[in-house]
């Protein structure tokens, strides 16, 4: 009997998605990953695993290379990046995401921090339970200019919502094939540096690739507006943490609303702590109820598949099937 090792941590013995994998003919494992772990507890877990469904686990060429039983890996959302899909291909190991899967929910959250940083939200709350009673202005949405960097499913369902505010719309892009306006023109894509420019707020949605790592340095802060606000919910080695800090403490941006950053948990050393105006998030973009629900079962679903040689969504095109 196939053995599958879990580690999505809203996903537990005896739910729908294991339920169904048992159904399938599965063995099931689970190890929740909740922050930081020692690379060889997950070594002992995958020890005789042939498929795993992953939550953003590190799966790098060693570890994978003492996993020699395990044969389809999916991830239960978008970015793959904590995977090093060269080494799974070389090792015969399918790879599989999810695209689009949470792209709702990732869209509606963006909204919410594209709120927060004009109205400095989380300032004022913080301010509140600390005892004082802050009254600073905020900004309207309506009338600002909002830059996706990106144009995936949830940039692309971060549009109407962002249109619904008033706010003009600018991407970025550097897929080939999507430089192109929007089918009713309400989206004009743009060259980077202009949209750093022209935005008054500036949302990442772009994958992490060697091009992408550190896209968001000095040298793009200091392009960006000084009223500008950065909002991350992609991944956080787009972003130079330290540069970030930077910006925001000597006024060359006006604040950060991030959901991701490069090392999950937070560090207590991390140059983004207590800097006013940069708010960080517990990377939640992608969980709601729906979502994971979704994710859960798409991904059982994919890993199925691909164990029968039929992954719909893998990203290096590995057959699985013996």
């Amino acid at each position: 009997m196939p053995r599958v090792l879990i580690t999505t941590d809203y996903l537990r013995p005896g739910d729908e998605v294991d339920n169904y994998l048992s159904a399938a003919g599965l063995e099931t494992r689970h190890l929740p990953m909740v922050g930081r772990r020692d690379p060889e507890e997950l070594v002992s877990a995958l020890a005789g695993v042939d498929a795993a469904l992953i939550a953003n686990e590190p799966l790098s060429a060693e570890l994978l290379a003492r996993a020699p039983q395990l044969r389809v890996v999916v991830r239960t959302g978008v970015g793959y990046d904590s995977v090093d899909v060269e080494a799974a291909s070389r090792l015969g190991i399918s790879v599989s995401n999810l695209p689009g899967i949470n792209a709702n929910a990732v869209a509606e959250y963006t909204l919410g921090l594209l709120l927060s940083g004009a109205r400095r939200l989380g300032h004022s709350a913080m301010g509140v339970r600390a005892g004082g009673w802050p009254r600073e202005d905020g900004y309207e949405l309506r009338g600002a200019t909002l830059g996706l960097v990106g144009h995936g499913a949830a940039a692309r369902a971060v549009v109407p919502l962002a249109q619904a505010f008033g706010m003009d719309v600018l991407c970025t892009t550097g897929v080939a094939g999507e430089r192109r306006d929007a089918a009713d023109g309400s989206v004009r894509f743009v060259p980077f540096v202009e949209l750093l420019a022209a935005s008054d707020y500036v949302s990442i949605h772009t994958a992490l690739t060697d091009r992408t790592r550190g896209l968001f340095d000095a040298s793009a802060f200091a392009r960006m507006k000084s009223t500008a606000v950065l909002v991350n919910t992609a991944r956080g080695a787009l972003v130079d943490e330290r540069a970030l800090a930077n910006a925001v403490h000597t006024g060359v941006i006006r604040g950060a609303e991030l959901d991701v950053v490069a090392q999950e948990p937070l560090p207590p050393d991390s140059p983004l702590r207590g800097v006013d105006g940069i708010t960080v998030y517990s990377h939640l973009a992608g969980q709601t109820a729906q979502a994971r629900r979704a994710a859960g079962f798409a991904g059982a679903e994919e890993l199925v598949a691909a164990l029968e040689g039929r992954a719909r969504f893998a990203v290096n095109g590995v057959p699985t099937e013996h």
